[in-house]
């Protein structure tokens, strides 16, 4: 595996048209291995922009010579997983003494998997949190996503099998790690 570090920036409303194009690529091409053909439609009814994030100045994009090439983030907000028309959503902020902030919506281009671009997003993330006052974070975790947050250093805390409006569950695992 090459480890490549690559330019990085905070994302702007301007870049969710090419986010959306990025995060389907990554579902249709990445999870596959994973979950079954209808459990990777169903992802995208969990799955996908939180223009929240953006907003709130907690969303990196990654990008290889003006190409993004990951995205992810991390939130004070309670919302653990999912874009803007995922059910459940909560903008309430968490406090840092006594709630982990959540690491959200990481995905990697398929041209540019094994390059360190999940390690390097979890970086930025992790230490923006720490420097606000944070000492853990959650995360939902994709069935793809599990290997990278495993190794990592993030411990599983509970399976989720999040219903979505098609009538299939989409697994989920709640991870965590001490910051």
């Amino acid at each position: 595996m090459t480890q490549t570090q690559m330019g990085h920036r905070l994302a702007v409303p301007a870049d969710i048209d090419a986010l959306r194009a990025l995060m389907e690529r990554a579902i249709r091409s990445l999870l596959p291995q994973f979950l079954t053909p209808q459990e990777v439609e169903a992802s995208f009814a969990v799955m996908g922009v939180d223009s929240q994030l953006i907003e709130d100045g907690t969303y990196f994009v990654i990008e290889d010579g003006g190409v993004l090439a990951g995205c992810g983030g991390w939130s004070r907000r309670a919302t653990l997983f999912g874009g803007n028309h995922t059910a459940g959503r909560s903008a309430r902020l968490l406090d840092p003494a006594s709630e982990p902030a959540r690491i959200r919506a990481m995905y990697t281009d398929p041209a540019f998997v094994r390059r360190g671009i999940g390690r390097q997003v979890l970086a930025l993330c992790e230490a923006a949190a720490r420097a606000e006052g944070f000492t853990r974070a959650e995360l939902g975790a994709t069935m793809g996503g599990r290997p990278l947050y495993e190794a990592a250093g993030y411990q599983p805390i509970e399976m989720l099998a999040v219903p979505t409006p098609s009538g299939v569950t989409v697994p989920i695992l709640r991870m965590g790690k001490t910051l």
